[in-house]
C-alpha cells in the first residue's frame, strides 16, 4: 500500500465547514437558478468563485412487486434530447420537506403513490460550481393514482413517456453509457448496491 505523501488522516465524511466570505455579489437571478460571485478568505489569501444558486431537488426510485424500476423519458433542452430518468423535481415549494416533495413528484410525474418510503442516497452533482443537493428516495408498495388535484402537466412534463424496467437492465444501460442522466445513474446504482448487500439501508429519517 502506498501512502499519499504528507496526507493527514481524516474521517470518510464531508467536512462542510465553509471558508469565510468577505463579499458576495449577485450576477444573475433566474426563474430557477442564479449566479453569485463570492470572495473567499483562504489560507493563502483571498480569491473569487462563481456559484450557481439552486433550491435543491429530490429523486424517486419507484420499485414494483417484480423489482422493476419506473423510468420516464423526458425532453431536456440543455442535453439536446429525451433522457431516461427516474421521477424527480425541485424543492421549489416553500417549507416542503424533501420526503413530501418526493411524494408529490411521484404522483405528478409517474401517477403513482407508495406505501413504503426510505432514504436511498444523497449527492451533490457539481460541488465545484453549484449549491444543488439532491435527496433520492426509494418508494415501494406502489399503486396507480390520479394526478394531484389542481396539477396540470406543462412544458416537458406534458409529453412524458413511462415504462417499468428490470433493475438489472437499467443498471446495464447505465454502465454501457446508454443512460446518462445523473439522478438515474446514482439512484439505480445505489439500489443495485443495496440489493447486492454492499450498502446498508440509510436510517436518517427523511434524508
Amino acid at each position: 500500500m502506498t501512502d499519499v505523501p504528507d496526507s493527514p488522516t481524516f474521517a470518510l465524511v464531508d467536512d462542510l465547514g465553509q471558508l469565510p466570505v468577505s463579499s458576495s455579489e449577485s450576477l444573475f437571478d433566474g426563474v430557477v437558478v442564479g449566479v453569485r460571485r463570492d470572495t473567499l478568505d483562504g489560507p493563502e489569501g483571498s480569491y473569487r468563485r462563481e456559484v450557481i444558486t439552486h433550491p435543491g431537488a429530490v429523486g424517486v426510485v419507484a420499485v414494483d412487486a417484480d423489482d422493476r424500476v419506473l423510468v420516464l423519458r423526458q425532453y431536456r433542452h440543455p442535453a439536446g434530447g429525451r433522457m431516461v430518468e427516474i421521477p424527480a423535481g425541485l424543492l421549489d415549494v416553500d417549507g416542503e420537506p424533501p420526503l413530501e416533495a418526493a411524494r408529490r413528484e411521484l404522483q405528478e410525474e409517474a401517477l403513482l403513490v407508495a406505501a413504503s418510503w426510505s432514504p436511498l442516497i444523497t449527492y451533490v452533482p457539481s460541488a465545484g460550481i453549484s449549491e444543488e443537493r439532491i435527496e433520492v428516495f426509494l418508494a415501494e408498495d406502489v399503486t396507480a393514482a390520479s394526478a394531484p388535484e389542481g396539477y396540470v402537466a406543462r412544458h416537458e412534463e406534458a409529453d412524458l413517456q413511462r415504462q417499468w424496467v428490470p433493475l438489472d437492465d437499467l443498471v446495464s444501460a447505465v454502465m454501457s453509457g446508454a443512460v446518462t442522466n445523473g439522478l438515474t445513474v446514482v439512484g439505480s446504482l445505489a439500489l443495485w448496491a443495496r440489493r447486492h448487500g454492499s450498502a446498508a439501508l440509510r436510517v436518517t429519517g427523511e434524508g
